[in-house]
């Protein structure tokens, strides 16, 4: 359970991204979120997993105060939350299993992570995880070699192989195309009906996020302004989302450009 009360986040040059936000998203769920760009749909994922500290307000995620953290006991928080880019963030001159194996490092001895020793154990869980999504016959191809939805899926491994209770995906279909778009969203809603794993999407696609999200959550200048169900959302919300405009503000500014 994930629960955001009263939180606000300003950085440093005084900018506020995120402004009164009370939202509680409960395990399992799969969330896709949506507004223009610099709404703040960035800001409200990687606050999730204290990429970024909040201003004010409070963050919970499964009983714990996530900015009361220090330190180790970040570390170990954030090994629970996945967290996927559009950048893939992989290690492209080294093949597919040593990347997604990469995500035990952070458990390993330091005699191990030095050597990148790996436990059988953990080579059958990066072999699991990439047979879940789909890419097992591409363990041992270097990175590089592959597509960029073959990339995001190898991003999407590593990530199950860490065995996390919530997945985080910044904009991870936003720089590929709509088939392998919809390979990669595809993967995303099989992980969360078979393992029961929170995901939380931050996206521009509203028609895929209609398709395949259960719940929409709409921010407009670091704001929620739409929370409900995805078959629930209407054109008039979409309007407000991005324009910030109602069927009544529309109709008014339409019968000014008549008047003129």
């Amino acid at each position: 359970m994930i629960e955001f009360i009263d939180v606000g986040k300003t950085y440093s040059n005084n900018m506020k991204a995120l402004e009164d936000i009370n939202l509680r998203i409960e395990k399992g769920e799969f969330v896709a979120v949506i507004g223009p760009s610099g709404a703040g749909k960035s800001t409200l994922l990687r606050c999730i997993n204290r990429m970024h500290d909040i201003s004010e307000g409070k963050l919970i995620v499964d009983g714990v105060e996530v900015n009361s953290l220090k330190g180790k006991e970040i570390r170990k928080f954030r090994q629970r939350i996945g967290m996927i880019f559009q950048s893939y963030n992989l290690v492209t001159r080294i093949s597919v299993i040593k990347n997604v194996l990469v995500s035990f490092a952070p458990k390993l001895p330091y005699w191990r992570k030095v050597l990148g020793l790996y436990t059988k154990e953990h080579k059958v869980k990066a072999l699991t995880a990439l047979d879940q999504v789909g890419i097992l016959d591409k363990a041992y191809v270097r990175v590089d070699q592959l597509s960029g939805g073959q990339q995001q899926r190898v991003a999407l491994a590593r990530t199950l192989a860490q065995n996390p209770d919530i997945i985080l995906a910044d904009e991870p279909i936003a720089s590929l195309d709509p088939v392998t778009a919809k390979q990669v969203m595809d993967d995303f809603t099989k992980i969360n009906r078979e393992t029961n794993i929170s995901v939380i999407i931050n996206i521009h696609h509203v028609e895929i996020a209609l398709e395949y999200a259960d719940r929409i959550i709409g921010i407009r200048k670091g704001k929620i302004v739409y929370d409900g169900k995805a078959e629930d959302l209407t054109e008039e919300n979409l309007n407000y989302i991005y324009k910030g405009q109602t069927e009544e503000l529309q109709s008014n500014e339409m019968e000014g450009k008549t008047d003129v």
